[in-house]
Parts: C-alpha cells; structure tokens; sequence
C-alpha cells in the first residue's frame, strides 16, 4: 500500500452531528476558488537524467520483498514485485504521473476516448502501429476480448482476484481496423482507464488453465521494454532482461535483477556491494547520509553527525573520553591498564570495521520522497466499545494527528502534513480535506462523547475471576498475553498495560511528584484542541514514553480518570507487528496511548508476528485498535469501495467484510460511490467522493494519519531511479550515467506555512 512542500490548504473545519439519527454533514471546501486537491506534498526524487547522458548496458540488482508467487497480477496470491515486473514487461494503456494522475502511455496508445454515452457507453482505443508482442503478434482486439472474458466473472473456472470494471464491459470488438479496439460497456463506468493494464497477450488469458498457471512462475510472450528471463526461486532473485522487439526507446541497462531481500539485511548487502537500489528503513536511511557527507580527506572519517552535529573523534569518543582512556592505559594501576589497552584495542577493531563500512556505503546517497499509500489507525467496530460510534468518534477527537504525522516525517526532512482524505492523496484529482466531518482534536468534547456512550469516570474497576476489561480479547488469548507481559518485564516486548502504574502510599507518583504536578498550559491546550509546540520531545527520533519499561509513572497530570461502564474499565486492544521494520508503528503506537489516556481510555499493546499481524489479526478482525496503510488509487471509486462498503451477512451467517476490515460502514457511503462510479462528468464524480469521505470521517471507522516516507538507498551514478512518489517508473530510461553526468534532486522541501 515512498514533491516540493506545500502549506496546508484553506478548508472548511465543522463538526458532523446527530440529529434523530440523521447524519449532517457539513459543506465541502469545493465552494471555494481553491483547488481542494492541492499539490503532492514531495517531489519524486530519482536522480533524473537525460538519457543522452546515460551508459548503455550495466546491471541494476534492485532489492525487493519477495520472489513472487505469480506473475499474474491478476491473481490473489500476487505481490508488490508482481506489480513491479509488470509494469517492466507487459503493455500499460495508462500510466501515473507524479501527481498520481492516469496519464495515456504513448508506446501503446494513440488515443482512446468514449466515443458515445447513449444508448451505451463506448470507448475507442487506437493503438500503436508499432506495438508488438514478444513473439511478434500485433497487440490487438483479441488480447483485450480474452482478458475481459477471463476477468468478467462470469466464468469461475478464471481465478480471480478481482473483477471491477470488467464486469460492466457488454463486448470487445475489433473497431474501424486492426489497430481500433471497441469497447461497449452494459452499465457507465467513469474508471474505464483503470481497464486492461497491465495487459497480457491471449495466450495467458484465453483459457482458466493458462490463466491459472501459465503466467505463475514464467511469461513466454510479453511487450515491454524488457522480458523475463528467469524467476529464480532458489537464488530469490528475478532476472529481466531487454526485449529485442520492443519498439520504443531502447533499455539503457542490459538486465534488472530485482533480489529478495529482507529489510533488515539491505544494509549489510549494499555495504558488501551486492545492491544497487533499495527501500531502506529510517535508521539505515540515518547512516547512508552519514556516510555519504562531507570526510576528513586524510581520514576518510565523517566530519559531521546525524543531524549536521559535529562528528565523534577517534573510535567515536569525545576528547574528553579520549583523554580519560589515555590517562588509565598510561597510569599506575598496572591491572585498570591491561584492561584499557585491551579496551582501546577492541574499540579499535570496531572503529576499523565502522570505517569500512561507512567507505563501502560513501557510494550511495539517500533518495527520499512519500510514497503513494498511508497509514491510518483502524478502530474495529464489529464488536465491544468500539462498536458505538460516539466511543469511535472520542478516540478520533483525541488524536493530535499533527503531532503523529510531525513524529514520522519531520526527523526525516519530509512535508509533516496529516492526511485528510481517505480516498486520496494531497495532490490526486479526488483529494479535499474531509476531516471537518469529525472535528479537530479536542480532548474535553472526546470526554462529552464517552459520556454520552456511559463511559465515566469510576477508577480502578475489580474484576472478576476470568472477566476481561471492555475491549480486551476473549479468553483464547489470554494465556498467551500472560505469558507476553511476563517477558515484557525489562523489555519492549511483550503485551503490557499502559497507564496502569502505581503509586506511592502518600499518594504520590515514583518521580515524586504529586499528582496536581505538570504543565497547565499544555493541559489547557489538549482541553481546547488547539496545538503549540511546547513540551514535545523535540529530538531526532525521540518519543515521549515509547520506550518506558513496564511499571515506568505516566508524567504526572497527563492521564484522566480510568473510565468504566458496567463494572468493566475501558481498555482497548492495540495489536502491532514485532518485526524489525516496524520501530515507526510502534513509535506512533506509544504517542496515540499517550493521547487516549488522557481522556480516559486505556490500551493494552499486543506484539504479533508480522507474518500473523494481518491475516490472523486484522482480517480476522481479532484487534480492537490497529496500524496499517493502504496505497493511494487513481481510481478511488473502483478500488477504495471494497475497503469502505457496508459489510453485508454470507449465506452461512457469517459476516462478508471485503477488505472493510474495521467491519464500519453505512448504505449512505455505498450509495455515494456507486453514483461516483456510474458517472462520467469527473467534476460530478470527485465531488461525489468527496462526499463520500465526509461520512467516512464521521463514521470513524478508520483516522488517516500521515503519508508513508519513501526512503531509497541508490548508488550515487543511478539515474531516474529511487523514490518515484506517485509516479510510475520509466524502465527503460534507468541506467548508470556516464562519467562526469550528474542527476537532477528536488529542492529540499519548503517549511509547511501555518494553515489559514
């Protein structure tokens, strides 16, 4: 599901209310001069070049997540590398342009547009002359008829991930001659050029058992500007290679292997000099800068720190540790000195290794930009507290979104605006902030809703034997969270309580304050819901409270009351993934129980390995508060309905959630997008969405938080490679430059201007 900065956007703020059960919502800021949608809020940042300035031939080996299970894109099983290969290999109608807009590709398409709308729509695609399969076949009429049988539905021997869009198609036919394709639909559809891209060759699609193997481990014919060679699954690497058919600007580079590797070992492998570009996460993206600053010439050290701080001396101490060192080694006391040399020695040694290291990755430099997805905090509605919208609506209104968003991106020298739209990002067509229908943070109007719900102040709650808190998970798990919290103790593992700390039998805390102790301004400010900056921990990574050990005070006056309703405390569940990418989800994780607590609501943190996170937890629906992203679309009234519409109960009982995996969603919200897909005037079809996500804030089922950062490690002479933001990219156009070319970098990113 990583662009010059731009201020936030002047929209108008008001709340959604209840009135006899009818939902209000406030006006859009579409009446306003302003474009609502904005501008993407980082640039692309790929090195850009002109190919004349590009070697031809060279390797680029390009870390990825996994060898694909399939090349089929079409198919459940594919992946993000899936994408990555198609987009390499296999004709696309449209691509996105760095605003994540479809834009025609020109190798493929000449023109296509709807050519009537009465009786039925038609769309006319006039292809390019020059456009051939792998194989030598003009691409034509019947590719595009054998992929709209196989992804219609209509024929379940296909398997199929999906079917939108294709399902509305009435017939394909060959048009005026061999290179028109006519396209009449049954039903309107104002996402038509989401359709047939990636577009596979008729060998694939024409029947369900080529469809569901032919295309899994292997593309014999494909029209791109590059093939695939082998799919390695025992190397974990996938080989491309240039099409000698292809017709439009030939590949600079002779092959891409895209190797799968782990996160947590990309840094290892561009230091051995085994990548030329990968996703990196922000500790790795910390000590690429580091490494590719300013040096000592004599040296080769680093002459300045993280953050533009003056370098560590020698062995990465102070001048002072350094003289202390020398003073012990040199002193009388014979057994505090062997011991000091033998010190100084193995700090050496690691001062060596750390040298070498930072020389291995002096080659590369960080490209960094936001990628086209965000991260929102999901709140299952299916069931317990979260199932009454006010509770919902009181966590949203106690989120500074401001705050988490500064926490992620600002350390990264990245724009720190919150997302505002659930259907798009800041500079798509679709995009308007529709945050308004919930109301901005205010811890005081939170309190009022979890009144209302019968949530109130009561204390700490007794509870019974094999009772759980509101919220928590049923009894199947609670030996394993037993078992967690007991090794949670001393570590940042585990599941643990947070905001249940003791205090003192004077009534004190640990730190010795009493509990009237704190900062009244920044009280007063949460109680308002206005935001300054003071008392956040403005360091580089730092988080108030992320990492306090089990049994740690909260900072005295920061919490209210626990807050209880038929003898059960109000406590959510919070699950998040343990692995080694996930430091920034549980980073935000903290910041948000920190701002639940001080309305009252406590959480309970679960740690789940991130291969079980997302099946056995949040499609399960086995979580009552969590952290995931889900990508940006084009086309959000196609591809964002699934994740919004009302779930509806199967055959067998049980409930069919799509991909709405919060299990909130209203008939109004369907509605909207139906109506938004169903029209072709793209004025009426935004507003439309947009309307749409008004009640999707109001519902609060899910709170967009930020932007996912984008951060590449790429080797200094790779050009129109990296952080391609929202755009696609150009493969053919990659490559090494020649010696003495430079690649062009965005302008660092304006400050964000204060919001109007």
């Amino acid at each position: 599901m990583s662009h010059v900065g731009v201020g936030p956007r002047a929209v108008m703020r008001a709340v959604a209310f209840l009135t006899t059960g009818v939902l209000a919502v406030p006006a859009l800021a579409g009446c306003t001069s302003e474009d609502p949608a904005g501008k993407p809020l980082a640039e692309q940042d790929v090195a850009a070049a002109a190919r004349a300035r590009i070697s031809d031939g060279g390797t680029l080996r390009w870390a990825v997540d996994s060898v694909p299970d399939t090349l089929n894109a079409f198919q459940s099983d594919a992946d993000a590398t899936t994408t990555r290969v198609a987009q390499a290999v296999l004709p696309s109608m449209y691509r996105m342009d760095e605003t994540g807009s479809p834009v025609r590709n020109p190798d493929y398409l000449e023109s296509a547009e709807v050519v009537d709308t009465e009786p039925k729509q038609v769309v006319v695609y006039k292809l390019n002359q020059q456009a051939v399969w792998s194989d030598g076949r003009e691409i034509g009429a019947a590719d595009f008829a054998a992929q709209w049988r196989a992804l219609s539905g209509k024929d379940s021997a296909y398997w199929t991930a999906r079917n939108a869009g294709y399902d509305r198609i009435e017939k394909v036919e060959r048009g005026a001659n061999d290179l028109e394709v006519k396209v009449t639909f049954s039903r309107p559809y104002a996402d038509w050029k989401a359709l047939f891209t990636p577009l596979y060759p008729k060998d694939v699609t024409g029947t369900p058992d080529a469809f569901n193997d032919g295309a899994r481990r292997a593309l014999k014919v494909s029209a791109g500007p590059f093939a695939v060679k082998k799919v390695d699954t025992k190397g974990d690497q996938v080989v491309l290679t240039g099409n000698p058919r292809w017709w439009g600007e030939p590949a600079k580079l002779d092959e891409i292997v895209l190797r799968a590797v782990p996160r947590d070992e990309r840094v290892s492998e561009l230091v051995a000099g085994k990548l030329d570009l990968a996703e990196i996460d922000p500790e790795t993206a910390d000590e690429v800068t580091l490494a590719a600053g300013p040096r000592d010439p004599a040296t080769g050290t680093p002459l300045m720190g993280p953050g533009g701080t003056p370098a560590a001396g020698p062995q990465g101490r102070s001048a002072a540790e350094a003289l202390r060192s020398w003073a012990i080694a040199n002193g009388s006391d014979e057994e505090a000195a062997e011991e000091e040399v033998l010190a100084r020695e193995e700090r050496g040694e690691a001062a060596a290794k750390a040298r070498r290291r930072q020389q291995a990755l002096s080659g590369f430099e960080l490209r960094k930009s936001l990628e086209p997805a965000y991260t929102q905090l999901a709140l299952n509605g299916a069931e317990g507290p979260l199932a009454d919208e006010r509770v919902r609506r009181a966590v949203a209104r106690a989120l500074d979104r401001e705050e988490l968003a500064e926490a992620v991106l600002k350390p990264l020298g990245l724009p720190a605006e919150p997302v505002g739209s659930h259907l798009a990002l800041s500079g798509q067509p679709a995009y308007a902030d529709g945050s308004g229908a919930l109301g901005e943070q205010n811890a005081k109007e939170a309190r009022a809703l979890l009144a209302d719900a019968g949530w109130v102040p009561g204390g700490p709650v007794k509870k019974k034997d094999g009772e759980e808190a509101a919220g928590a998970e049923k009894d199947e798990n609670k030996d394993e969270d037993k078992k967690d919290e007991e090794k949670s103790e001393g570590g940042d593992d585990g599941t643990y309580i947070v905001g249940e700390d003791g205090k003192n039998k004077d009534g004190k805390n640990d730190d010795g304050g009493n509990d009237d102790a704190g900062d009244a301004k920044d009280g007063a400010d949460r109680e308002s819901g206005e935001k300054h900056s003071s008392g956040k921990n403005t360091a580089q990574g730092g988080a108030p409270g992320a990492y306090a050990p089990k049994g740690t005070a909260a900072p005295a006056g920061a919490a209210a009351a626990p807050l209880a309703k038929d003898g059960k405390e109000l406590t959510l569940r919070f699950v998040l993934p343990s692995g080694p990418g996930s430091g920034t989800l549980r980073t935000v994780a903290d910041r948000i129980t920190d701002m639940l607590k001080e309305i009252g609501i406590g959480t309970r943190i679960t740690k789940v390995p991130d291969e079980s996170y997302f099946k056995d937890h949040i499609a399960a629906g086995e979580y009552d508060l969590a952290l995931y992203s889900w990508p940006a679309s084009a086309f959000p009234a196609t591809d964002a309905r699934p994740i919004y519409a009302k779930p509806v109960p199967a055959a067998d009982g049980s409930l069919n959630v799509a991909q709405n995996y919060t299990r909130v969603g209203t008939d109004q919200v369907d509605q909207l997008f139906d109506r938004a897909l169903a029209t072709l005037d793209q004025k009426e079809s935004r507003d439309l969405l947009r309307k749409a996500d008004s009640r999707i804030w109001a519902a609060a089922g899910s709170v967009p938080l930020y932007q996912r950062p984008q951060l590449t490690a790429a080797r200094k002479n790779l050009a129109n490679a990296g952080a391609f933001g929202f755009g696609t990219p150009v493969y053919e156009d990659m490559g090494f430059l020649k010696k003495g070319a430079q690649g062009s970098r965005p302008t660092a990113p304006a400050s964000p201007s204060p919001s109007s």
